[in-house]
C-alpha cells in the first residue's frame, strides 16, 4: 500500500481523497479525484485562524473543538464514515497533511475505522502536479492545428496519446467556446492538466503528445508556462478539409448540440433564452475586431436565425452570419498565426490523413 508519499501514484491511478479542507480552500484549488468534506466551514476556519494570530495554537485548538462538537461533528463524521466505506482505498487529505487531517484520522480511529493520510497533504499533491508536468512535458509534442471546424479536437481525443486541452479547460477555445459546464479555477485546471499526463504515460509505452495547436489562454485558463515554451517549438500537422464538411461540423457543435444541451439542462423556456444569449455574448465578445457596423449586420443576421430555428428547428439560417464570421475572421486569424509558424509545419491534409499521419 502507498504510503502517503507516492504522490504522482495517488494522482495517476484516480486514488480518492477526502479532502477536509475548507470549502473556500476546496474552490481554489483541488485534485481531480478528490471530495471536499471539510472539517470546518469557512466562518469556523475564519474564526480559529483569527484566534491563531492573537492567542496561539493552543487556544485556537480548543476553539476548533468548541465550534465542531455535538451534533455538528456527529453529521461530519457520520459524512467522513460514509465516504471511508465508499472509497476504501482513499486517502485523507487536508492543506499541509496537519492537525486538521489529523484530527479527523484518530475522530475515524475512535469509531473502528483506520484511514491513511496523504503525507504534506495538498500542498505536497500540488507541487508533485507542478512537477509532473515540467518533467512530461518535455517528451516531443505534436500539435494538431487548422481552422475552426477542422474537428481537431475530436482528433486529439482519437489518438492514444492525445491530451485534450480543451476538455480539460471546459471551453472550446473561441469567443463561442464556453460549454453548459464552469471552467475551473486556474490550480485546478493545472491539476486535472498533471494528471492527464500522468494517467496518459502509464497507460502508452511510447511518449509523445498529441496537442491541439492553443493559444496561451483556452477561455479563463492558461496553459502552465513549461508546456507554452514547448508547444512554441513543436511540429505542427495541419487540418485542411472543405469549407463545406466546416460547416456541417459547426453546424453540429454550436447550434444543434448547445441547443440541445441547454434545452436539457433548463427546459424550453430558460434553455432557448440561455442558447440565444450564449451566441449573443460569442458575438459580442469580438464586436471590435470586426468593426461595430459589421457586428451588428451580424446580429441582426443572427437573430433572423434565432427566429427561424425557434419557429422551423431548422439551422441553415446561422450560416447567413457564421460565414461571413469565418471568412473575414477566424479563417485569416487563425492563417496568419499559423504563417508566423510556418517553419513548424511537417503535415498537411485532411481530416483523415493527418490522423493516419499521427498514428504512424
Amino acid at each position: 500500500m502507498n504510503d502517503g508519499t507516492d504522490y504522482c501514484a495517488i494522482l495517476s491511478a484516480d486514488i480518492p481523497i477526502i479532502d477536509v479542507r475548507a470549502p473556500v480552500e476546496f474552490s481554489q484549488g483541488a485534485m481531480p479525484a478528490a471530495v471536499n468534506l471539510p472539517l470546518m466551514d469557512d466562518d469556523e476556519r475564519a474564526a480559529v485562524g483569527t484566534c491563531y494570530k492573537r492567542n496561539g495554537s493552543q487556544a485556537a485548538l480548543a476553539l476548533g473543538h468548541q465550534l465542531v462538537s455535538g451534533e455538528k461533528r456527529a453529521r461530519r463524521l457520520t459524512a467522513w464514515r460514509e465516504a471511508c466505506a465508499r472509497y476504501p482505498h482513499g486517502y485523507l487529505s487536508c492543506a499541509r497533511g496537519g492537525q486538521r487531517s489529523h484530527i479527523v484520522q484518530q475522530w475515524l480511529k475512535e469509531n473502528g475505522i483506520d484511514f491513511p493520510l496523504v503525507i504534506g497533504g495538498y500542498k505536497a499533491l500540488r507541487q508533485a502536479a507542478i512537477q509532473a508536468t515540467e518533467s512530461l512535458v518535455q517528451h516531443p509534442l505534436v500539435l494538431v492545428g487548422g481552422c475552426t471546424g477542422n474537428g481537431k479536437t475530436q482528433l486529439v481525443r482519437e489518438i492514444a496519446q492525445g491530451i485534450d486541452l480543451e476538455g480539460l479547460a471546459h471551453h472550446r477555445g473561441s469567443s463561442f467556446g464556453r460549454t453548459l459546464q464552469a471552467q475551473l479555477p486556474q490550480a485546478s485546471f493545472e491539476n486535472h492538466l498533471a494528471v492527464a499526463l500522468l494517467k496518459n504515460a502509464r497507460q502508452n509505452d511510447s511518449l509523445r503528445w498529441v496537442l491541439e495547436d492553443e493559444g496561451h489562454m483556452i477561455g479563463a485558463n492558461h496553459l502552465p508556462e513549461c508546456l507554452r515554451e514547448r508547444m512554441a517549438q513543436s511540429p505542427i500537422a495541419v487540418v485542411e478539409d472543405p469549407f463545406e464538411i466546416r460547416l456541417e461540423r459547426l453546424r453540429e457543435e454550436y447550434f444543434t448540440r448547445m441547443h440541445r444541451d441547454f434545452i436539457a439542462a433548463m427546459g424550453e423556456e430558460a434553455g432557448w433564452q440561455a442558447y440565444s444569449e450564449y451566441l449573443h455574448h460569442g458575438l459580442f465578445a469580438i464586436r471590435r475586431r470586426l468593426g461595430l457596423q459589421r457586428f451588428a449586420q451580424l446580429t441582426d443576421h443572427l437573430d433572423t436565425a434565432l427566429l427561424q430555428q425557434q419557429r422551423t428547428g431548422s439551422t441553415e439560417v446561422h450560416f447567413s452570419w457564421l460565414v461571413p464570421l469565418l471568412n473575414e475572421y477566424y479563417d485569416p486569424m487563425y492563417r496568419y498565426q499559423l504563417e508566423r509558424k510556418a517553419g513548424n509545419v511537417v503535415f498537411r491534409g485532411n481530416w483523415q490523413s493527418v490522423k493516419a499521419w499521427l498514428r504512424k
